[in-house]
């Protein structure tokens, strides 16, 4: 099973070592992916310092390209950082999980420029048709 996850992780998140594969399900119509940050530690947004300690973790699940016409869901568990600056408001931050993932986002970066790229060959209905088409 080790081997599977392994190739998943090299197929969808080749450009960052930092991603981890945990587990891969497939029902139906719809591949969910469970990954997670291999990362120790973040930097605080606030003040620039890097801290490892941990406040504690949360889910999201952002939509990413599908695969072989199924819609691909990733179950990212990011983690939450306690600040060891005193003097910066934060006092807890969320680790960034560059080039996957924005604030606030529902898709990956992937999904986002491919929709952006649609969006400006085609515009209005027609690219709304072909993301359909392609299962975005």
């Amino acid at each position: 099973m080790r081997e599977v996850l392994l190739r998943w992780e090299e197929l969808l998140f080749l450009a960052d070592p930092g991603i981890r594969v945990e587990s891969a399900q497939e029902d139906g119509e719809v591949i969910r992916v469970g990954v997670r940050c291999r990362t120790a530690g973040s930097r605080c947004p606030g003040c620039g310092r890097c801290s490892g300690r941990l406040h504690g973790s949360y889910l999201r699940f952002p939509a990413d390209l599908p695969v072989a016409g199924r819609r691909v869901v990733l179950r990212l568990r990011v983690r939450r950082f306690t600040g060891e600056d005193i003097s910066c408001a934060r006092r807890t931050f969320v680790a960034k999980v560059a080039g996957l993932t924005r604030r606030y986002s529902q898709r990956t970066e992937r999904m986002r420029s491919a929709l952006a790229e649609v969006g400006l060959a085609l515009a209005g209905c027609a690219g709304a048709r072909l993301a359909d088409v392609f299962g975005a």
